[in-house]
């Protein structure tokens, strides 16, 4: 096993970027029945709440965690992105947690209750320490092999894990494909309508762009969610739930360290660097895999043709009709949960 120690939305690589342009089983063996994908759920307006949260030591992190299901079933583990948290999958989790998994919901760094166990820790954003932070978290709940799924930063961070510990990935599901960047690639410049859509990118560059997002954090979030996902109708209710995650004390640092760090503006730490390495050569991903896109994604994101190539395993693309947006898991959720049902079995 490799060791620990040895990019609107977060979701995208610039360089899957470039080259775009802009069959779902209908009943589980437990008797869930979910649509198709020309007949996917209708965008909600409000969601339940994630039910307990708990904390555990893992890594450098006190991670705060949901988890549901069986404490015997097939592990899972959810994702989040930027900005949102783990009411993404407020639906999603109760659902697979009926199914018989064991569901684990982690906060990434920076968000809700999850911890820098040091003061001294460096506040890195950039992508392989969050997915360490997974194969923590696993090794803390004594976890072995995991479905690994998400969307945005939690889709790039499942692709990692899977590309570098695959003996860790039982099978994954991602939104937007193939997510894994690397500093030189995003060096490269892209045709300005491009350009033009990664404008929060370039102002987290600058210091200016730290004091706006410290000072006006939920108004930013607020702006993304409604970009990225331009169809869909939530509340404030639905909202706040999230917002409130972003109030964690290391959130503004994180988030700018993270974009900042893609565009070579920020150093990463040393111990990453073998595996970032690994990373910038675009690695294929050799496990059963599923990835997701919804047909209103009002996000940056790759077009399928564009990564089908970079899944070696078993794999399968769905696009999830609808009006579905960026945060998928939470647009809709069936069919994010029918996806994790399928991979567990391909």
């Amino acid at each position: 096993m490799t060791s620990i120690a040895a990019t609107l939305p977060g979701g995208v690589d610039r360089r899957e970027f470039i080259g775009s342009v802009a069959a779902m089983a209908a009943v589980s063996e437990l008797g869930l029945v979910f649509p198709s994908r020309a007949e996917a759920a209708p965008a909600r307006a409000s969601t339940p709440s994630l039910f307990r949260v708990d904390q555990i030591e893992a890594g450098v992190l006190s991670i705060g965690y949901s988890e549901v299901g069986p404490n015997d079933g097939q592990p899972v583990i959810l994702l989040h992105g930027w900005p949102y948290d783990i009411q993404s999958y407020a639906e999603v989790a109760p659902m697979l947690g009926a199914a018989g998994f064991r569901v684990i919901t982690p906060y990434l760094r920076g968000y809700g209750t999850t911890r820098f166990l040091a003061s001294e820790t460096p506040r890195n954003g950039q992508q392989a320490a969050l997915a360490a932070d997974v194969v923590a978290l696993m090794d803390a709940l004594d976890i072995r092999s995991a479905i690994v799924a998400g969307y945005d930063w939690g889709a790039r961070t499942a692709n990692i894990v899977a590309a570098i510990w695959p003996e860790r990935c039982k099978a994954m599901v991602s939104v937007s494909g193939y997510l894994i960047g690397s500093q030189k690639a995003n060096l490269k410049p892209l045709p300005p309508s491009a350009e033009l859509a990664w404008w929060y990118q370039y102002y987290f560059a600058t210091e200016r762009g730290r004091a706006g997002y410290g000072a006006n954090t939920s108004d930013f979030a607020k702006l993304i969610w409604r970009t990225a996902s331009p169809q869909w109708q939530f509340d404030d209710t639905t909202f706040m739930k999230s917002a409130a995650s972003f109030e964690n004390p290391d959130h503004v640092e994180i988030v700018i360290h993270n974009y900042r760090w893609r565009l070579g503006l920020a150093d990463g730490e040393r111990q990453f660097d073998k595996i970032e390495k690994t990373l910038a050569a675009a690695p294929a991903i050799n496990l059963p895999t599923i990835t997701l896109e919804g047909d209103a994604n009002g996000a940056p994101h790759p077009d399928p043709g564009s990564y089908a190539k970079k899944f070696t395993g078993k794999y399968q693309h769905r696009t999830i009709r609808g009006g579905i947006g960026h945060n998928l898991p939470q647009e809709a959720p069936q069919a994010f949960s029918q996806a994790i049902i399928d991979v567990s079995r391909i």
